[in-house]
């Protein structure tokens, strides 16, 4: 009798303990985690384990924990889509992300048809948010505010010169590229150059000698570090000076580890540095003690779960469409600042500002 008391008592405690870890909700990340632009991809999981470890600390959502699953697509569309299936197939009800556009838009057909909210702490091509998806949103801008910008800058600065526009053929780098030309051309400047590159190569000197031929006066660059570096090197190699001037795929110190001093006086555009606004000082000092530097989308990551974690409470589910709802009718604050959505899914007061590279560092050009 006590044997089999003892084995009741047992399974009974194995089946508390097994609901107990069901109840805990799951949560992603997805990016890049490995493959050539890995630097984003860290700093997206290191801003969504803080999130999720600061988040259960308070008490968690709902009452319950949060646990956390990173997907890696390395950027490929199709990769993306297969860890959209597996996260769905994980019970994910969250997915912060992913970087890349070309990765975020066929990944949110997935979670739409799965039930799985998404934020994209980085991917900025319009048509994300463009599908009319009511479980796509995201916490950064978008590739005609940051366009226009960055066509107004060159219209300014460069006018009556020869100005080349780049591209990656890349989802947000020809959508970037794209939006900088019409910003441009609709000022009344067209360009030089329109062109093309494959990404992934390393010797664009063929390139080199065409924007040098045409003595190109400002190269601006729609695509990610690792190409923008190799082309600013090689660039200067050549004896080429004009200056790089190019978007938020920039955002990251190994930026200068491809370009060295070749990269000095590289413009690009970004969102108001999250590191220096108040709301992000405790978060900021809990990354630095534990040796992280927090740069790029490192707090857009962080803010998109505490943004999808405060509207699960305020719709009282986990449910996508329910906290869908209550996402687009409020705002939140969180370490980037204050954020609302708009019908579409995309934020209310986008911003973007210009930073320049000098000495190895990026800063904003007050």
């Amino acid at each position: 009798m006590n044997y089999k008391l003892s084995l009741l008592v047992a399974v009974a405690a194995t089946a508390m303990t097994a609901s107990v870890a069901k109840a805990d909700i799951a949560v992603a990340t997805a990016g890049p985690i490995t493959g050539q632009y890995a630097t984003f991809g860290e700093q997206m999981k290191k801003g969504m384990e803080q999130a999720v470890a600061d988040i259960n600390a308070a008490g968690g959502v709902l009452g319950q924990k949060l646990k956390l699953e990173v997907g890696d697509d390395a950027c490929d569309p199709k990769q993306a889509v297969a860890v959209a299936n597996q996260l769905a197939k994980a019970g994910v009800k969250f997915v912060a992300g992913h970087f890349c556009s070309g990765s975020s838009i066929p990944a949110s057909q997935v979670y739409a048809e799965e039930g799985v909210l998404q934020i994209s702490p980085a991917s900025t091509n319009p048509k994300l948010t463009e599908q009319g998806l009511k479980n796509v949103l995201r916490v950064c801008g978008r590739d005609d505010q940051q366009g226009q910008i960055a066509g107004k800058y060159l219209l300014e600065n460069y006018k009556g010169k020869n100005v080349a526009i780049l591209h990656d053929k890349s989802a947000y780098g020809k959508g970037l590229a794209d939006e900088t030309q019409k910003a441009l051309n609709a000022g009344g400047q067209k360009e030089k150059i329109y062109e093309a590159y494959t990404a992934g190569e390393k010797d664009y000197s063929a390139l080199v000698s065409k924007l040098k031929q045409e003595a190109v006066d400002v190269v601006y660059v729609g695509g990610y570090h690792t190409e923008a570096g190799l082309l600013a090197r090689q660039m200067k190699d050549q004896g080429l000076n004009a200056p790089i001037v190019s978007g938020d795929a920039l955002v990251t110190n190994e930026y200068w580890a491809i370009t060295g001093p070749a990269g000095e006086n590289t413009m690009m555009t970004f969102g108001p540095d999250p590191r220096e606004m108040p709301e992000a000082k405790e978060a900021v000092e809990k990354f630095r003690k534990a040796g992280y530097e927090p740069e790029g989308y490192t707090l857009y990551t962080y803010a998109a779960l505490q943004i999808w974690a405060e509207a699960a409470k305020q719709a009282n589910s986990t449910e996508s469409a329910k906290i869908a709802d209550v996402l687009r009718k409020n705002s939140y604050n969180t370490v980037i600042g204050k954020i609302g959505f708009d019908a579409k899914g995309d934020v209310t007061s986008p911003a973007y500002v210009w930073y320049r590279w000098n000495n190895g560092q990026y800063a904003q050009v007050k």
